[in-house]
């Protein structure tokens, strides 16, 4: 699942587990380390494990972007060897975490939060949680990272929760920063996968591990402390055997034992009574991977051999039997030399062809140490464990793998296709030279699981699918380890896996797409069919039978209405739920005009919307071009974030402040904005207090303007930007709108026609020659006592082009309107201008994106002179140069008073300032939404909603836009999906997760599907548009569209769940058991009875149906099915009675002369002819000297109450001399060519139906879940030997 890294993360895996097809060299040395004692603490083997890895030098560590090279650095890197600066040593970092990885190499694992501080010290960056300074960095903390035992998390996104570092890196933060509490997390870079993709394994198993005592089961020594070893999934089982014994520091002879973790005693010593309860089995010293052998959730009991003879030989709770007469209880499934897993190398415990032995009643392989005796054997005629009923087989997890047990479960429980597999046709089919596919392994492997999942002879309740996995793991790299993945992303890639290894066509010509060239319904059937045939030329296999289906895109052009219609396969649907979780927020929408308040105005979006569609919304409701809109976060008085097209709303926190900006031009923030000549530029305005004493410099370690208020944008047209006096006014014109005295940062003047009403009075000042005088806020003149902060006005105005301070004390003179003046109405004066003095426009340049690259201190650059740009920028062509450069950005500067005059005293009294005074605008469509969730909500979501949003209408977005041939450009088309034709098996997948960037999100919402009769007849357009053609009198015959009047109604079989979050989870399955007639849930290895009801629930997320109808399923492959069975029933009827001696083994009953022949009628399960499936839904006991058929089984005697169960078959005098059903499993078979004159069976009508009675009892439980139209299935395993056909 989902669970997902972030757009920065550099390729690596949380999870690996390499599983290359070839070894690799790997870089090694001797261990000097001295073995720890039984008492050292389990966290001291990540040294050990770092020692066995060994690890090769560092040659290039180091690579600097100029203008700072580095010289690489060894592996015995010293402190001073670092860069001198921490911004040096940051760049050094992340040039190294840039560089390729290679095998063999350390990287060690460092907290994100951590991570970031050191960036924030180094950079001098300040973000909302403030800055950081590099003395208070301390030592790293990864204790977020850790689980309480010391183990690190599993559900950790690199970029962030942790960053991986090289070691060198390491080196230098803990000699400069300190060491760390924890243990540093050192991991390695091994390579995985057939194409040996080097990653770094975050997450190398720890496994716990034991000593072999000579003691009972109920006598636990528990001895020391509990022993781990934490090793990598790319060793071998020779480096298990080594590293162990080095951990216990020992010599002697030893074997490993490998158990199921779960149930072990406290402490290191494990009683060899123990091991029957176990389900021990012996760990060859090979060169196999420990990634292919051993799961996650194994422990290992190490046992000494101690004068000459192993523990279990001497354990007196047993006594020593003839080893000729010891055979292994739990036969494998299949032959031990020429079975599949054998050839492909893959896990298994054992060797393959070593005298098989009991111990303890534990089957075992002995290699070395074949010679020893074997303890309490148990006879041949030991009751073996009762089976279970075939298809109830648990999974066992082999470590976060129930993504991948639950959709097996589904895909097992597919009638069609497990037939396919259990009656051999797979291996006709097998294609190992395509190079699309995976040589044929994936199917061979599946199609052994399916074996052992529907054999009714399995002893046990569950089975680890190790091999699968190890398969799996070599070809899907992206799969292995033993962490949590997708269970669709994992049906997608089994499901292509399996259509590529079947693929009947061996070599795939070159097809044409073709194209529609416009027309009536007739052309569109037409094309519909001619894009089926040309892809069915490259691609026929049973998945294609059974689970693709075709769906109709239709793209039309906006601005010349050209039309484009294609047909693609698909295999699984994948449907948008039409709740997707919304996202609400208040933008602060401010007008360029300033005659129009600025609001507040409430919006919802879906979470996955662009700020683009934001600026849309704001447009529509607004009344502005979405064009001339700025979206930018607001933090600390200045610009934060640039919210440009490519963040989603979904990104946002509920508090951040998001404030849209309305400007007379383009905004120049869409992606595909490109600047040209003439353009206004776009300058930041920030407020600030002025600085007294300020030497023009700010940055590290230096004074900086405190800031205060709301920032704003203007757009200065490149002829304004000539005058710093002109940019002053463009200023004050978006500034008045933030103060309640807008009316005093302007001087006005009467009009030329003198009034006395409105003639300035002119008012003298008197001013002592000593004195210093200041206007207060309330305009009155009042004298200041030298040494006051006035007194270093001189200072402050220094660097402001508009002041001129007069170098000799005089009186001032300050005009005013007269009282009169003051109350006659505005339009009575004219605005002349900005009135002086009020505040100091600074420039500075650097401010990329508005400002939000620079750090919250400041940059490190000098505010700028107008004058001096003015003199470097003028010419003999242009006196009037523009002054302004792209990135610049406005400070304005007021003293005390003028800000307190025109906005108030503080950030707590703004009392003139109206910062915080908004009104709050609600369009009808946000209430109408809100009305309309509501709604929603109360009345839930079903399975035709999410149809219904799949094939709605929409308009592609400007970052994908369609070339339209006809207009000869992108066009943002509209686009419609439709669903031509439905595959007989449709998996539906309900997308749930959703995953960009920094938005991970599930939505939890319950979808209501139904369990039988979802019909999707009005939803597939072949049907309609074959039916209008149909009465226009259309002959459709060379179509071969079936019959058209039949409803197309699904039945669901199976559902894959998902209980819980992203990052983790576990998953789940529920299936519809059509041999037993029930319904079961499939939690791994635990399997119950269930029923279809409780499959509808808020976690389910893929869906299984199968379709209910009149006609066979599966097409060509259900005809390949019968004709195997046909053949079957041949060879079985041709046979002459008597036993069968064989050496090999086949995961289905002998094929002993059939004394009944079960055939089927309508709607009834018959089983193959070889098997003699009866009416308890078992394997019939074989009748030694009868060679009669009949059409029903005999009667049963008076005195019998029911024939006997299979296990209890087992003591049969007849089963006694022969193998267990399973001992056949590879046996080849010269059949005889089918009876002449018979074709195959193309329907189950063709077949001898079923007795009434072995009828009820097999499919009596439920029979509504089987449509009585249905393709049948004759149970499971019968027909020929799949391994040698």
């Amino acid at each position: 699942m989902d669970s997902t890294t972030s757009a920065s993360s550099r390729k690596r895996s949380a999870s690996e587990d390499p599983t290359a097809s070839s070894p690799v060299t790997r870089n090694t040395r001797p261990d000097h380390s001295t073995p720890p004692s039984l008492s050292d603490p389990a966290d001291n083997d990540i040294d050990a494990y770092m020692d066995a890895q060994g690890e090769p030098d560092i040659l290039q560590s180091a690579l600097l972007p100029a203008p700072h090279p580095l010289p690489p650095p060894a592996t015995d890197t010293h402190p001073q060897d670092a860069p001198s600066s921490a911004l040096l040593r940051f760049q050094a970092i992340e040039a190294m975490r840039e560089m390729p990885l290679v095998e063999g190499t350390t990287w060690v694992v460092i907290s994100s939060a951590w991570y970031k501080r050191f960036q924030k010290a180094a950079t001098g960056q300040v973000d909302k949680q403030g800055g950081v300074e590099e003395e208070d960095l301390g030592p790293v903390d990864n204790s977020s990272l850790l689980r309480p035992d010391g183990s690190l998390n599993e559900d950790l996104v690199e970029s962030v929760d942790f960053e991986c570092v090289p070691e060198v890196a390491w080196t230098w933060i803990t000699n400069l920063y300190g060491a760390p509490e924890q243990e540093p997390l050192k991991r390695k870079v091994i390579t995985r996968g057939a194409q040996a993709e080097p990653t770094i394994e975050l997450h190398p198993p720890r496994f716990r591990y034991f000593i072999l005592t000579d003691e009972p089961a109920n006598r636990m020594v528990h001895g020391g402390k509990d022993l781990y070893l934490t090793t990598s999934f790319a060793s071998t089982t020779n480096a298990l055997h080594r590293d162990l014994a080095a951990k216990l520091g020992r010599s002697e002879e030893h074997r490993i034992w490998q158990i199921t973790s779960g149930s072990e005693p406290a402490g290191s010593n494990y009683p060899s009574g123990a091991l029957d309860l176990a389900d021990a089995r012996i760990i060859e010293s090979n060169d196999k991977f420990i990634g292919d052998v051993i799961s996650a959730s194994d422990a290992f009991i190490v046992e000494f051999k101690e004068n000459g003879r192993w523990v279990t030989e001497t354990s007196d709770a047993t006594e020593t039997n003839d080893a000729s007469a010891i055979e292994d209880q739990t036969l494998p499934l299949f032959n031990q030399d020429n079975d599949f897993f054998s050839r492909i190398g893959g896990g298994s415990s054992s060797t393959r062809g070593q005298t098989s032995v009991t111990i303890n009643g534990i089957a075992s392989s002995s290699g070395a140490s074949s010679s020893s005796a074997l303890i309490k054997s148990s006879p041949v005629a030991t009751r073996p464990k009762s089976s279970i009923k075939p298809g109830t087989l648990g999974l066992g997890n082999l470590g976060n793998t129930c993504f991948m047990n639950s959709a097996l479960q589904c895909l097992a429980h597919t009638p069609q296709l497990t037939d396919y597999f259990l009656t051999g046709v797979f291996m006709q089919e097998l294609n190992p030279d395509n190079p699309l596919g995976m040589h044929g392994e994936i199917a061979q492997s599946f199609g052994a699981l399916l074996q052992r999942i529907w054999s009714d002879s399995t002893q046990g309740t569950s089975y680890s699918p190790r091999e699968f996995k190890s398969v799996l793991s070599r070809f899907a790299p992206q799969f292995s380890g033993y962490q949590q993945h997708d269970s669709q992303e994992f049906v997608a890639f089994l499901l292509d896996g399996l259509h590529e290894d079947l693929n009947r066509v061996l070599k795939k010509p070159y097809v044409e797409k073709p194209d529609w060239n416009g027309g009536g319904d007739l052309e569109l059937v037409k094309l519909a069919r001619e894009s089926w045939e040309g892809y069915m030329k490259r691609n026929d296999s049973v998945i294609v039978d059974l689970f693709q289906g075709q769906y109709r895109s239709t793209l039309v052009c906006p601005e010349c209405n050209k039309i484009s219609i294609t047909f693609d396969p698909f295999m699984y649907l994948t449907l948008p739920l039409p709740v997707n979780k919304k996202w609400q927020h208040e933008v602060y929408y401010i007008p360029w005009d300033t005659k129009k308040t600025h609001v507040k105005v409430p919006v919802e979006l879906n979470r996955d919307a662009t700020f683009r569609d934001l600026r849309a919304l704001l447009g529509r409701w607004m009344g502005a071009n979405p064009d001339n809109l700025l979206t930018l976060e607001i933090f600390s008085h200045r610009f934060y974030k640039n919210l440009d097209d490519s963040l989603l709303c979904g990104e946002m926190a509920e508090n951040d402040k998001i404030v849209c900006y309305e400007l007379p031009c383009h905004a120049q923030q869409a992606r595909n904005y490109k600047f040209k000549s003439g353009d206004p530029l776009i300058v930041p305005v920030f407020l600030c207090d002025a600085v007294v004493g300020r030497t023009g410099l700010s940055g590290f370690g230096r004074t900086s303007p405190a800031l205060f208020g709301y920032p704003f944008v203007i757009a200065v047209p490149p002829e304004d930007a000539r005058s710093s006096i002109r940019m002053k006014e463009l200023v004050v014109e978006q500034l008045q709108r933030w103060t309640e005295n807008a009316r005093e940062l302007w001087s006005w003047e009467a009009p030329e026609e003198s009034d006395p009403d409105t003639e300035m009075e002119e008012v003298q000042i008197p001013v002592p020659k000593d004195a210093v005088t200041e206007i207060n806020e309330n305009g009155e003149v009042v004298p200041v006592e030298e040494g006051e902060i006035v007194d270093q006005k001189a200072l402050l105005y220094a660097d402001d082009d508009d002041v001129v301070l007069p170098a000799v004390p005089k009186p001032a003179t300050v005009t005013r309107p007269s009282a009169s003046a003051a109350v006659l109405p505005p339009g009575e004066l004219r605005r002349v201008g900005v009135k002086a003095g009020v505040f100091t426009l600074r420039v500075q340049s650097g401010h990329k994106e508005f400002g939000t690259g620079v750090a919250y201190s400041m940059s490190s650059s000098r505010f700028d002179s107008w004058d001096l740009r003015r003199e470097e920028l003028t010419t003999d062509n242009d006196d009037q140069p523009v002054l302004l450069f792209p990135d610049d950005a406005f400070f304005l500067e007021f003293d005390q008073n003028m800000k307190a005059f025109y906005f108030g005293t503080g950030p707590q009294t703004f009392q003139h300032a109206l910062f915080n005074t908004w009104e709050t605008f609600t369009h009808p469509e946000y209430s109408e939404a809100l009305k309309a969730t509501a709604a929603k909500s109360q009345r839930g979501i079903s399975l035709q909603d999410c149809l219904d949003e799949f094939t709605r209408e929409e308009q592609l977005g400007e970052d994908d836009p369609w070339y339209c041939p006809q207009c000869k450009k992108h066009q943002q088309a509209t686009k419609k999906f439709d669903l031509w034709s439905v595959p007989d098996v449709l998996v539906v997948h309900l997308k749930r997760f959703s995953n960009s960037r920094a938005l991970r999100d599930k939505i939890e919402a319950l979808v209501d599907f139904p369990i039988e009769g979802l019909d999707l007849t009005e939803m597939v357009q072949e049907r309609k548009v074959a039916k209008e053609l149909e009465k226009q009198g259309v002959d459709l015959a060379q179509f071969n569209l079936g019959d058209l009047d039949e409803p197309l109604l699904y039945d669901l079989y199976g559902v894959d769940e998902h209980r819980g979050g992203l990052g983790g989870g576990h998953y789940r399955a529920y299936a519809y058991n059509d041999v037993t007639g029930h319904w079961y849930q499939f939690d791994d290895s635990f399997v119950s009875l269930s029923q279809a009801e409780s499959a509808v629930n808020a976690n389910a997320y893929l869906l299984f149906y199968k379709r209910r109808t009149s006609r066979p399923l599966g097409g060509k492959s259900h005809n390949k099915i019968e004709a195997a069975r046909l053949q079957s029933e041949t060879n079985s009827v041709a046979e002459t009675p008597g036993p069968v001696h064989i050496t090999e083994q086949l995961p289905t009953p002998p094929n002993e002369l059939a004394t009944q022949a079960s055939g089927s009628g309508s709607g009834k399960r018959d089983a193959p002819q070889t098997s003699s499936w009866t009416s308890s839904g078992r394997w019939a006991t074989p009748k030694s000297e009868s060679s009669s058929l009949s059409t029903s089984p005999p009667p049963l005697d008076d005195g019998d109450a029911e024939l006997p169960s299979f296990a209890d078959s087992q003591f049969d005098d007849v089963l006694q001399e022969s193998l267990d059903p399973l001992a056949l499993s590879a046996q080849r078979y010269d059949f005889p060519d089918p009876v002449p004159g018979r074709a195959s069976p193309t329907s189950s009508n063709e077949v001898n139906p079923d007795s009434d009675d072995e009828a009820g009892g097999r499919l009596g439980v439920d029979s509504r879940h089987s449509s009585p139209h249905d393709e049948t299935r004759r149970g499971r395993g019968g027909g020929v030997d799949p391994w040698n056909p």
